[in-house]
């Protein structure tokens, strides 16, 4: 053994002489070895599960509250890694703004000059920065080693710079920076704040009218967990036995509805069984309100969702319809959503037909009460979907609009003199709401009714005669409803 002076090392000699180079007699000292690859460390089950539900919602338009429990019951992902992952996850695309903002200027160019693949890697390094208890230390270095993993070290070197100046600061210093200026655009001011885009804090903002006000507390609630409301089905269970069934709260509104604690409802018997579903107390409240709202003549029962899918109102109506002897045909052209409307409605007095709603053949004037709960941008439910709200864009809404025309003008027709119709959206918007109800205020045979009694006992729903449920006031979706009479 012998001592290398230089380095302190011991080393076994070989007996063979080594030249300064210090390779062996006989080796071709031109040659080089490649680089090696540094050895990476990729990322944990929940942050890769996040990082792939962010690829599809990126990539295939996926709905993330689809993807990821179906990815976390695959993988086998449970308890507080799930939690983790589905913080990480939902977070992350309802975030999405605020995330973008910031990377865009710690990196110093546009977010549409970062590989997408990349760029949702700091959207997940982000979030956990800003928004997690997570040590910087870990939120850096996983993300980091990742991109290495998924390209290079020299992009991973510039992941790594990105995230360390993000990490200087807080979030709060990072809306400062970047938020519209409160004076010069309030309501640009609160969208930044509340991660929405700034058109649907002003579609908000308009809805509330005199009480913009709470547009602040409007914007808030769409970041908060919804909570898991049932209802259980008339006729069958009430809402208390459900309740003690269920280890739930009987609802403040409807009187079918029952708050659920926590669990999986799939879990429950009511629910497997078909005596319950899972249903937000709003749809709840619009579908019962089609059964009140008050007819001229003798209601024979005869009665129409004119856009049925997936059914849960279908479902309700149908339930009500048959304590009375009535009976439900429920339209729905998607073949995947008429499955639902018929598993749904199974045992209820409901004919499924599989047809558009503005040309039915149905028989004019042959319905003695029509729901259209009608297809729309969905901007009453983003509590559900967080990432519906980056997705949607203003050029969606006349489309819809015009849609929802045409779906109301059938209604009207194959309502009877004296009937009801029940129009409803989930979203606020105006365009969606009072202006298609006005379209048809002017052109069709119908009056408003004062929609506001047939939710009682919930209030605060505007001056009416329509009726706008919101979720920072009802704990609901912000469902929009009115009742129309078809003239005798």
């Amino acid at each position: 053994m012998s001592e290398n002076p230089k380095h302190g090392k011991r080393f076994q000699g070989s007996g063979q002489k080594r030249d300064r180079t210090g390779a062996p007699p006989g080796r071709d000292r031109t040659q080089q070895r490649p680089p090696r690859r540094p050895q990476r460390t990729p990322l944990d089950p929940a942050r890769q599960a996040a990082f792939d539900v962010l690829r599809a919602v990126s990539e295939r338009d996926a709905y993330a509250n689809l993807v990821l429990p179906s990815m976390l019951s695959e993988r086998g992902i449970h308890g507080r890694d799930a939690a983790f992952a589905t913080e990480l996850a939902y977070g992350s695309c309802r975030t999405l703004g605020l995330l973008d903002a910031v990377i865009a200027a710690a990196a110093g160019r546009p977010t549409d000059q970062i590989d997408p693949v990349l760029l949702d890697l700091l959207r997940l390094g982000t979030y956990q920065l800003l928004r997690t208890n997570v040590a910087s230390h870990a939120a850096v270095s996983t993300t980091v080693e990742q991109a290495g993993i998924e390209f290079d070290t020299v992009r991973a070197g510039f992941v790594n710079g990105v995230l360390r100046t993000i990490s200087g600061r807080d979030e709060a210093s990072w809306v400062a920076e970047l938020a519209p200026a409160k004076d010069a655009d309030p309501v640009g001011h609160l969208a930044f704040v509340h991660n929405h885009p700034r058109w649907i804090a002003q579609s908000f903002a308009d809805a509330l009218g005199a009480a913009a006000g709470e547009l602040d507390a409007a914007l808030a609630a769409d970041n908060s967990r919804p909570g898991v409301h049932l209802a259980a089905r008339p006729g069958v269970l009430t809402a208390a036995e459900l309740a003690t069934e269920a280890d739930g709260t009987v609802g403040q509104y409807s009187p079918y509805a029952v708050y659920l604690g926590g669990g999986d409802p799939g879990r429950l018997a009511a629910v497997r069984d078909g005596k319950a579903l899972v249903q937000d107390e709003g749809s709840q409240l619009v579908a019962q309100a089609l059964t009140l709202a008050p007819v001229i003549g003798e209601d024979g029962g005869r009665w129409l969702d004119l856009c049925s899918g997936p059914g849960g109102k279908t479902a309700l109506i149908a339930a009500i319809a048959a304590r009375q002897g009535g009976s439900v045909a429920a339209i729905e052209p998607a073949p995947r959503r008429a499955e639902l409307v018929e598993q749904n409605t199974r045992g209820l007095p409901v004919e499924v037909l599989r047809v558009d709603g503005r040309e039915s053949a149905l028989e004019p004037g042959s319905f003695d009460r029509v729901l259209v709960d009608a297809p729309c941008t969905g901007l009453g439910a983003l509590r559900r979907r967080p990432e519906a709200r980056w997705r949607r864009t203003p050029a969606d809404v006349p489309v819809l609009a015009k849609l929802q025309r045409e779906l109301l003008a059938a209604a009207i027709t194959l309502t009877r003199p004296g009937g009801v119709i029940l129009y409803a959206t989930c979203s606020p918007h105006v365009a969606e709401t009072v202006g298609v109800v006005s379209d048809a205020l002017r052109r069709q045979p119908v009056t408003a009714l004062d929609t506001r009694p047939l939710f009682a006992p919930a209030d605060g729903l505007g001056d009416g005669p329509y009726v706008q449920l919101w979720p920072h006031r009802h704990g609901t979706d912000a469902m929009f409803a009115v009742a129309l009479q078809k003239a005798l």
